[in-house]
């Protein structure tokens, strides 16, 4: 669909300065299902949402532990995602052996990076089409990163990458300003508040995301689904209970009404109306 003289290959420059194979690799990134990351200054959330190719299949997984202080979470292309997330494994292990010290996060997102431009330099390759969300904890606090097929990275208070991304970080920017001193129970509601938003309609029950923790004195590790959907509950089935409240308050009014008493009638009136907006 967008063919032309100039994606044959990646290393083939276009007369506006464009490599082709590239923007391809990034368009896989949004192609897949949305992954999100928040962190705070002692914190890191990653969560993604489980999307499955039928419903006779399982879905694949999007988030993967690399070490006890980092993890990762990834948009596109789920083979290249494993590939990615097995090297940044073995980095950290060989750091860890040979230094007796764990990996900073900066310099292992440095390394991926420069993995990731070399696909873009050589002609018998392709660059990797897969976005990842790095989020880890070392000695200079809490970081999450982004990092891109062409080999750029960037670092973020909280991202979102993948398809429908685009009403998750809507959500963020609203609230990123907060992220900052907010407590990992905050952390874990706004990241599956940001899932909820790319299903676009779409009932959210702990089956459909992932959400995975790293803290101060807490090891990368997931939230079971049982705790996923008692966070759910929180803000999905308050409203139900209000309605139900203001349904039971409205009954008894109506026999005032019948009698004449329009005050009373009122009164049942203003509760009944903000259910209804």
């Amino acid at each position: 669909m967008f063919r032309n003289q100039y994606d044959t290959d990646v290393t083939t420059w276009s007369p506006t300065g464009r490599l082709f194979q590239v923007e391809y690799a990034m368009e896989a990134v949004k192609q897949g299902s949305a992954a999100i990351g928040l962190r705070s200054r002692s914190h890191v959330v990653l969560a993604c949402v489980n999307k499955a190719q039928s419903e006779l299949s399982s879905h694949q997984r999007k988030i993967f532990k690399v070490d006890d202080h980092i993890g990762v979470a990834i948009a596109g292309l789920t083979a290249d995602g494993r590939v990615l997330s097995r090297y940044m494994r073995s980095e950290s292990i060989n750091h860890s052996f040979t230094y007796e010290s764990p990996l900073s996060v900066g310099r292992l997102v440095v390394r991926l990076a420069d993995k990731a431009q070399v696909c873009t330099q050589r002609s018998w390759k392709r660059p990797y089409g897969v976005g990842l969300l790095v989020g880890g904890l070392d000695e200079s606090g809490a970081h999450l990163y982004y990092n891109c097929p062409s080999g750029n990275y960037f670092e973020y208070q909280a991202f979102a990458i993948g398809s429908r991304s685009q009403a998750a970080k809507t959500y963020l920017e609203r609230r990123y300003e907060s992220f900052q001193e907010s407590s990992r129970e905050d952390l874990i509601k706004d990241a599956i508040m940001a899932i909820r938003e790319t299903l676009q309609g779409e009932t959210l029950k702990s089956s459909l995301c992932t959400v995975s923790v790293l803290g101060v004195e807490e090891p990368f590790h997931f939230l079971d689904q049982e705790s996923i959907q008692k966070v759910i509950d929180t803000f999905e089935k308050v409203p139900e209970e209000e309605e139900d409240a203001g349904e039971g308050e409205a009954e008894p009014e109506a026999a005032p009404v019948a009698a004449g008493t329009g005050e009373q009638g009122g009164s049942g009136d203003q509760d009944v109306a903000p259910m209804e907006m």
